[in-house]
């Protein structure tokens, strides 16, 4: 990776490795320095393996924001075969952080939804940074039902910090726009199959991540609140936020342990930024794999599942405690309270 690449603090280690191993490439006229070049290659894998599977919740929700993680387009020209967008909500406008349309997966003609951050600051801006709209999640409602016609699968890609909080969303409805969307996809009688590819925040991402199959890359995180809102409303500073990302629990670790996600998708060594090709792999494998196993279930049982899915959130143990005495002063009616004697 070359100095001009965005760098995360915890991966100063990688850069110095890779920093001498380039040095060395760029003089390897010899049979030492090739054996060298040969072990700081092992190193460096064996680093990086170490580094990223000890990243904290907060380092997590680095990697996840990378400005080179591959978004929803990336995945689009890598995943499908086939991409013709579909735009508009017919009411209000389009939204660009949410892009749809009909896609081609093998043997598979699916519906793609997904959220789009932007690259450069010209689309970020565009794009709301990922950030949709009310009528973003119309026009995905309205090319699910339209999917749902056909008879075709959905394919939903997740990457948001959460809804657009502007005046002009909440004027337009945003948040009933998105429980619509939520109520919509639980009903649809068509296979949903929804991946959280980077960040998953709030109810911007939960509007369109109702489906038969949920999944997480390894990396991206989940979450009702992004760390630093957390962070302002508990401790009234943006200051705690590596604190308020290990206590909101959202790693695609602890979601897979609380059933929250069905399945966490393995990332590339040194996370999805540096190796867009074969996340992209990796995402294809598993849609494959899940579309085949949904299409052929019935659709009644199907819808039946996926609403049982979300229903069992939530669950929680409650242990019987016993009353502790009343401290309220006995009245006429009540029995003489004994009062013990000091020793």
């Amino acid at each position: 990776m070359s100095s001009s690449e965005p760098r995360l603090s915890f991966e100063e280690p990688i850069f110095e490795m890779e920093a001498r191993l380039e040095s060395l490439r760029q003089n390897a006229n010899s049979p030492e320095i090739r054996e060298e070049i040969q072990r700081l290659r092992a190193g460096l894998a064996d680093l990086t393996r170490k580094v990223y599977a000890n990243l904290s919740a907060w380092e997590t929700v680095e990697v996840a924001r990378h400005p080179k993680r591959p978004q929803t387009v990336d995945y689009l020209d890598l995943v499908f075969d086939e991409f013709v967008e579909l735009r508009g909500d017919k009411t209000f406008g389009d939204d660009r952080a949410i892009r749809t349309g009909w896609a081609k997966l093998d043997d598979f003609r699916v519906m793609v939804v997904g959220h789009q951050k932007g690259r450069d600051s010209k689309e970020r801006v565009e794009c709301n940074f990922g950030c949709a709209q009310p009528e973003g999640y119309r026009k995905a409602m309205a090319k699910m039902k339209l999917a749902a016609k056909f008879g075709l699968p959905i394919v939903c890609f997740v990457d948001t910090p959460g809804a657009y909080p502007g005046i002009g969303s909440e004027e337009r409805g945003v948040a009933q726009a998105i429980a619509e969307s939520m109520f919509l996809a639980s009903t649809l009688p068509t296979p949903i199959v929804c991946i959280v590819v980077g960040e998953g925040g709030s109810g911007g991402a939960i509007g369109i991540c109702v489906g038969d199959r949920v999944a997480m890359l390894e990396f991206s995180y989940y979450s009702v609140i992004s760390p630093e809102g957390c962070a302002g409303i508990l401790w009234k500073s943006g200051d705690f936020k590596d604190k308020a990302a290990e206590a909101l629990r959202f790693t695609s670790k602890d979601l897979l342990s609380f059933g929250v996600v069905d399945d966490v998708i393995e990332e590339p060594l040194g996370g999805a930024h540096r190796d867009h090709r074969l996340m992209a792999l990796r995402v294809k494998q598993y849609l494959r794999s899940q579309l085949r196993e949904l299409v052929k279930i019935p659709i009644d049982e199907l819808v039946e599942k996926r609403y049982q899915r979300f229903r069992k959130f939530g669950a929680f143990e409650r242990e019987a405690v016993e009353s502790a005495p009343s401290a309220e002063p006995a009245t006429d009616d009540s029995k003489p309270v004994s009062t013990p004697n000091p020793s």
